[in-house]
C-alpha cells in the first residue's frame, strides 16, 4: 500500500481508500448473499416439512429446526466478522502487529 511520507503509518493514498472500500463492499456482499441463501433454503425446508406433515401432527418438533439453528450460528459468526471486525482485535490491530514484528526483526538483525 502506498502511504504519505508524513509518518510510518500515515494517511492512506486514494488508491488505498478505494481498495479498502472494495474489500468492504465484497465482505458486505458475501454476508448478504449468505443471508439470502439461508432464508431461501430454510423457507424451502419449512415448506417441505409442512407438506409432509400427517393430519393432526405438530410442526414444532426439534428435528424441524436443526438446520436453521446450526446454520444460524454460522450466519451469526459471519455477521459478527462482517459488521464488528474490530470487536476482538481492536482498531488498527493489524498495523500495530506488523510494526511490532518489523521492530522485533530489526532489533534482532542488528544485535
Amino acid at each position: 500500500m502506498k502511504r504519505n511520507n508524513n509518518s510510518e503509518f500515515g494517511e492512506f493514498q486514494p488508491e488505498d481508500k478505494y481498495a479498502a472500500a472494495q474489500r468492504e463492499v465484497k465482505r458486505l456482499k458475501g454476508f448478504y448473499t449468505h443471508l439470502i441463501v439461508y432464508i431461501t433454503v430454510n423457507l424451502l425446508i419449512v415448506f417441505i416439512n409442512f407438506r409432509d406433515l400427517d393430519a393432526g401432527e405438530s410442526y414444532f418438533k426439534i428435528e424441524n429446526f436443526f438446520t436453521a439453528f446450526f446454520w444460524g450460528i454460522g450466519l451469526l459468526a459471519h455477521a459478527l466478522s462482517t459488521f464488528i471486525p474490530n470487536f476482538i482485535f481492536g482498531r488498527n490491530w493489524e498495523e500495530k502487529k506488523i510494526k511490532e514484528f518489523m521492530d522485533k526483526e530489526k532489533s534482532e538483525k542488528w544485535e
